[in-house]
């Protein structure tokens, strides 16, 4: 399954912009920009602006689960993840525009309550008005919580 949501983003991404042409995508379309800021977030573990840079009723959308919507309730989830993780890089391969869609090929790499982990990860994002409206994260969700050393999913808890 992770095989074929790779391979067909990666289809998708022919459009897109290698890592080192990131920098001139973000300055010809804000909302690669929005979502580059979004990524600098992550890796600097900045949750409150991870959860602003969504839009008040915003979705984030771990495809395996249903999603979680509004920012406050975003930033219940990301507070709730995020508590754990020590150090995290999203490291970009490849970021395109498509249909005024974007998406980002990416590994997640991280230590998250002392286990260090890394997972293949395909977010595709709708970004209005400088917002995330819509983040939907393909990936598979067993591997992401072996990569994170849990036994049980933290979906319900982060809720």
């Amino acid at each position: 399954m992770r095989t074929a949501i790779i391979a067909l983003a990666a289809g998708l991404l022919t459009m897109g912009c290698a890592q080192s042409q990131v920098e001139d995508a973000t300055e010809s379309d804000p909302r690669i920009a929005v979502v580059m800021d979004m990524v600098d977030a992550w890796n600097t573990r900045d949750w409150d602006r991870v959860t602003n840079l969504f839009a008040e009723d915003g979705s984030l959308h771990s495809m395996m689960v249903e999603p979680v919507v509004g920012r406050e309730a975003i930033g219940a989830r990301i507070g709730h993840l995020g508590a754990g993780i020590e150090t995290i890089t999203l490291h970009i391969h490849h970021v395109g525009l498509v249909d005024d869609v974007i998406f980002v090929e990416r590994t997640d790499q991280f230590v998250y309550n002392g286990h260090a982990g890394s997972v293949p990860v395909v977010g595709v994002i709708e970004v209005e008005d400088g917002l995330i409206t819509e983040w939907r994260e393909y990936y598979d969700r067993a591997e992401l919580l072996e990569a994170l050393g849990l036994t049980t999913d933290f979906d319900s808890a982060g809720r």
